[in-house]
């Protein structure tokens, strides 16, 4: 359970600390706004029974946080089967159409608190942006379903970088975006004024790795598991932008 991992949950914090103040907040899509992490391993699954492959790696936590097309590389080559482009494109394609028949039936779960803290998050003037190694075809249609869409100023998806999770590439080319973008920031935004909102330990590690302050959220692991994030809470219902906001301000004093 997870209350049997306790970490301290900060309270209140200054937003202000050694000139370092939130200017943005780049959020994991799959596992933090969208619980969608079940049904993904469920279809890839289904995909490797049917080319005769282990399946249970398809749910497996090492594998977590990886794109699509990394998970199924590495199982191919597990193995022996090798992973060329062509049929690792082929397994891809096939998952995502499963994923599209899942959507168009069922529609998109996210998180609670979710919706409200990205609305309240952009009404605060936070730029924001997404940084997931789904599909950017998944995560824009759950984002236009949701209203959230122009919300969010950066987009960086499995398509986009050449290595994923824990690799903290996917978060560098996020930053990029959110300083390239139009429109463009009075000055110019440094890592450690942006806040990562990750739910894997892989994910806290790319983050961290690009210069970002980490906040957990525990909605598919333990708390304890989550102990390399600055913070972490139990769900994304427990924050609001002020919180948000003495989460940041509390980490960057350490």
């Amino acid at each position: 359970m997870l209350g049997m991992c306790p970490r301290p949950v900060v309270t209140s914090a200054a937003v202000f600390y050694d000139g370092r103040v939130l200017r943005a907040v780049l959020f994991d899509f799959n596992g933090v706004l969208v619980d969608n992490v079940d049904v993904h391993s469920h279809l890839l699954a289904q995909v490797l029974n049917e080319e005769g492959l282990p399946s249970e790696a398809a749910g497996g936590s090492s594998l977590r946080a990886r794109s699509d097309r990394e998970v199924l590389a590495a199982i191919l080559e597990g193995a022996g089967k090798g992973s060329e482009p062509a049929a690792v494109n082929r397994l891809v394609a096939r998952k995502a159409g499963y994923y599209q028949a899942h959507v168009r039936q069922h529609g998109y779960t996210f998180y609670p608190g979710a919706l409200e803290l990205v609305e309240s998050a952009a009404d605060q003037g936070l730029m924001l942006g997404i940084v997931c190694g789904a599909l950017r075809e998944e995560i824009v249609q759950a984002l236009h379903q949701s209203g959230l869409r122009r919300y969010f100023k950066a987009l960086v998806s499995a398509e986009d970088v050449r290595r994923g999770k824990p690799h903290p590439e996917i978060y560098q080319r996020a930053l990029e975006e959110l300083n390239n973008q139009p429109p463009l920031p009075e000055r110019l935004l440094h890592p450690h004024e942006v806040l990562a909102v990750e739910s894997s330990p892989m994910g806290l590690t790319a983050a961290t790795g690009a210069g970002l302050v980490c906040l957990g959220v525990a909605h598919r692991f333990e708390l304890c598991q989550l102990a390399t994030a600055s913070a972490a809470v139990h769900s994304l219902a427990e924050i609001n932008p002020g919180r948000l906001q003495g989460l940041f301000a509390e980490a960057s004093q350490r």
